[in-house]
């Protein structure tokens, strides 16, 4: 299963690709093919294949890419000329890991993807000089102009032609843009063809021009300094790339045990990282739908390559298909250099997947196996706060925190973290200190000012504090829902029912499906005299199950105001928290 790579595979990404229209197929050709809407209902009922259209389409919009590759294979082969069919149809198959879009990429001459394809699947069969002459061919506009010196520099090196690849990129060394992208390749190359002085320089070169840290660069630079002897700088270099979260530190020291292995050896290798990098580029524009299918291409040239199914597996669970990066991941060895931070996303996406038991024991494994890391314990308590096992929960926060070395960073959301869990556990004055503690390591945290602000509210203490607290959480996030729902609770607890109705039902419109701020917002109601409101407000509040406790207050309100009789009770569950 894929994100949204479906939908936009088959509408906006295929006019990216192919610069044709989707809606161009002639009447009588074939099943009719329409970006805007349902086919004539005269094609309806005259071709026989339209069901299978509509099934692919309804696949592929569900992410189902597999399915939709077997129904569109289908329905173009009732049609094998109509073009548009065949676009899709490579799309999905591209997506689905099909053997059927490389035959498909050979129809397809103005479609860019499609001659990567080709020029890869070239390189796999060793036909070097094909190669090079297909990527030679390619466009030199769009997404193929940045990677088509890379292609043919790495069909060159695959001939043996290590000097000729070498002048491909030089010119791109030597110039401003992506210089550091084609001084790596070039280092590799270089690397590879055992060209060890001009590697040094090249690999220097690229180091100085890449923008922030990059862990592959990093992989791959400390990797050549620790086949130079240079060990100290290659653990340096690593210690820096996985400085910047607990997560991507467990993996330093596998990291490290594996810099002396190189780790581009074959011009497959080396056209799979140029994917992967423009992938990496492509996703923080949010272009993801043709993030994926250059992910597809690098995993179909080297299938055990990690970094390629992390960053695929990372954009599945982002637009909610945690199973499909379940199986992205499933591949990936225990030997692997990245294998913990596989192991702890994979918990996180089992978690996701419903399986939290198996979720707790594999994070609980991985604790035991890293007992100097503290991310394991801090995926394991919020999962464990999320199933409401406070205690559990402040266990594994707490140890989380006996982990964190003096200073560093990361801190306060842990105290906040354990703070949540000990204020739902009525443990209020270990979870005040928390929070205290967070706002010292971290002043003007608007989510720690808005939770210390509401509970004080909440509970009808310090109410001129918690108005300054939740209003300077506000001036950084003047569009957060809860924020401006605290801001109501206080003012109503401060006694201006007609300002917090205002504030409470700007809260429900920026989210309405909350079951604290629904609730919040019938209370305000009931206090002006809108009680019918107030009740339908409570009752609707129910039906978005709440968490226990929250929905037993909800239900005495409804009790009290007399408006429970004859009114089932949801069944509630969780909410956010506040």
């Amino acid at each position: 299963m894929l994100t949204r790579s479906a939908r936009g595979a088959l509408s906006a990404l295929a006019l990216l690709l192919a610069g044709t229209s989707l809606a161009t197929a002639s009447p009588g050709a074939g099943v009719p093919v329409r970006s805007g809407g349902a086919p004539p209902p005269a094609a309806v009922a005259a071709h026989p294949a339209y069901g299978a259209f509509l099934a692919a389409r309804f696949a592929a919009a569900e992410g189902d890419v597999g399915y939709a590759a077997t129904a569109y294979l289908k329905v173009l082969a009732s049609d094998p000329a109509n073009q548009e069919l065949a676009q899709q149809a490579f799309i999905v198959s591209v997506l689905a890991g099909r053997p059927e879009a490389s035959r498909l990429a050979a129809q397809l001459s103005g479609n860019p993807i499609a001659q990567l394809l080709l020029v890869d699947n070239e390189m796999k069969a060793g036909n070097w000089d094909a190669a090079e002459r297909r990527a030679r061919a390619l466009p030199s506009q769009g997404l193929t102009q940045i990677v088509q010196p890379l292609l043919i520099a790495w069909a060159q090196s695959g001939a043996g032609r290590t000097d000729a690849a070498l002048a491909t990129l030089r010119p791109l060394v030597e110039g401003t843009r992506f210089r550091g992208v084609y001084a790596l390749h070039a280092g590799m190359i270089a690397d590879v063809g055992g060209r060890t002085a001009e590697a040094g320089r090249l690999y220097k070169i690229a180091q100085t021009n890449f923008d922030g840290v990059n862990l592959r660069l990093a992989q791959i630079v400390a990797s050549w300094q620790a086949r130079q002897g240079h060990l100290a700088d290659a653990q340096r270099i690593l210690q820096q790339a996985t400085s910047g979260g607990d997560a991507m530190a467990l993996a330093q020291p596998a990291l490290v045990a594996s810099s002396l292995t190189r780790p581009v050896n074959r011009p497959t290798d080396g056209v799979a990282e140029a994917y992967l990098a423009l992938a990496g580029a492509l996703r923080q524009q949010d272009a993801t739908d043709l993030s994926l299918l250059l992910l597809h291409l690098a995993l179909e040239l080297r299938p055990d390559f990690t970094p390629a199914r992390m960053l695929t597996a990372d954009i599945m669970e982002g637009t909610h298909h945690p199973d499909g990066a379940l199986a992205m991941l499933a591949p990936v060895s225990d030997q692997d250099p990245l294998a913990s931070v596989v192991r702890l996303n994979r918990a996180q996406l089992l978690n996701a997947t419903g399986h939290s038991d198996e979720a707790v024991r594999q994070l609980e494994r991985l604790a035991h196996d890293y007992p100097a890391s503290p991310a394991p314990d801090v995926a394991l308590g919020d999962i464990l706060r999320e199933k409401f096992r406070y205690q559990d929960a402040i266990a594994a926060y707490t140890r989380a925190l006996a982990r964190k070395k003096p200073g560093a960073d990361g801190v306060w959301p842990l105290l906040y973290a354990r703070g949540v869990a000990y204020e739902r556990s009525h443990q209020w004055p270990l979870a005040e200190a928390d929070f205290r503690k967070a706002l010292e390591l971290s002043p003007n945290q608007p989510i720690v000012l808005n939770y210390l602000g509401y509970s004080w509210a909440d509970q009808g203490v310090n109410l001129p504090e918690a108005r300054k607290m939740i209003e300077a959480a506000l001036r950084q996030r003047p569009d957060d829902g809860a924020i401006i729902d605290s801001l109501g609770w206080v003012t109503l607890r401060q006694g201006d029912p007609q300002a917090a109705v205002k504030l409470l039902e700007r809260a429900v419109e920026l989210q309405p499906v909350d079951p604290t701020i629904n609730g919040h917002l019938g209370d305000a109601y009931w206090a002006v005299g809108r009680k019918l409101e107030a009740t339908y407000q409570w009752r609707r509040a129910l039906t978005l199950h709440p968490e226990p406790e929250d929905a037993a207050r909800v239900e005495a309100r409804l009790r009290d105001s007399g408006a429970l009789a004859d009114q089932p009770m949801a069944d509630n569950h969780s909410s956010t928290i506040q």
